[in-house]
């Protein structure tokens, strides 16, 4: 069984978080939605839990969540389901016991027992946000690739050009993981193995995550089977669908 780290929003200190409980980490995502209407910071909280969900299942820990959110008009809570489902989220688990993690963007949980993980607030310069909002032109997953871009805790903010940006190094590196699934399997060096492994445990640090397979893609000595099972082991994590081209014409 593995050990996760993140930082706790009330001291401050990194804290390794209660998974020993039959390996089971019992989540909470406390969503604020202002005005009983969804926006990208609800979104980044959301994702947060679930890369927090994906991370407990790498080192073998089984992970629940609930979603604590107020009762919001019948159209937002479609939309709500849309952009979860666009964005590669997990769905919630019905009720459950005291939380032993909770994700909140706007204030500390009112409980004082569990890990409380802060998400930093969101500045969004978008008309639309993908996955959100009809005619947003942009893969919902590129704003998912944008928001991993930057550690969950600190503040980030959203443009045209960012999810353009991101949108490029999705298509490219879907491209590249479909060129690199013709060729002989390799295993995954244990070198990048390690790191993006600490880059997962040590506070979800995703922007070390993809600092790795922007390492990977551009390193001649690595065989292209095994520059395709690191992107296909570390997706596992960021659930960017990076095999979705593979064995397309």
């Amino acid at each position: 069984m593995g050990v996760l780290r993140l930082t706790d929003g009330r001291t401050h200190h990194l804290v390794e978080l209660p998974t020993l409980r039959r390996g089971l980490l019992r989540m909470c995502v406390h969503l604020s939605c202002p005005g009983l209407a969804i926006g990208a910071a609800d979104l980044r909280t959301l994702l947060v839990g679930d890369v927090l969900f994906r991370a407990a299942e790498t080192v073998g820990v089984q992970a629940r969540h609930t979603v604590d959110l107020p009762d919001l008009p019948p159209e937002q809570a479609k939309a709500l389901d849309r952009a979860t489902a666009a964005l590669g989220i997990n769905p919630p688990a019905d009720g459950m016991a005291a939380a032993d993690v909770h994700v909140s963007a706007t204030q500390r949980p009112d409980t004082e027992h569990g890990v409380w993980i802060e998400v930093g607030p969101v500045r969004d310069r978008l008309t639309a946000i993908p996955g959100l909002h009809d005619g947003a032109a942009a893969d919902p997953l590129a704003l998912r690739l944008a928001l991993l871009s930057h550690p969950h805790h600190e503040p980030i903010t959203l443009t045209s050009r960012t999810l353009a940006d991101a949108e490029r190094t999705l298509t490219l590196w879907r491209g590249r993981v479909a060129d690199w699934a013709r060729s002989p399997s390799r295993p995954v060096p244990d070198s990048i193995r390690c790191q993006a492994r600490t880059a997962i445990t040590d506070d979800l640090g995703t922007p070390g995550v993809l600092a790795v397979l922007r390492h990977v893609a551009a390193e001649p000595g690595v065989p292209d089977g095994a520059k395709f099972e690191v992107f296909a082991y570390l997706d596992r994590v960021l659930g960017l669908d990076l095999v979705r081209d593979v064995g397309r014409a």
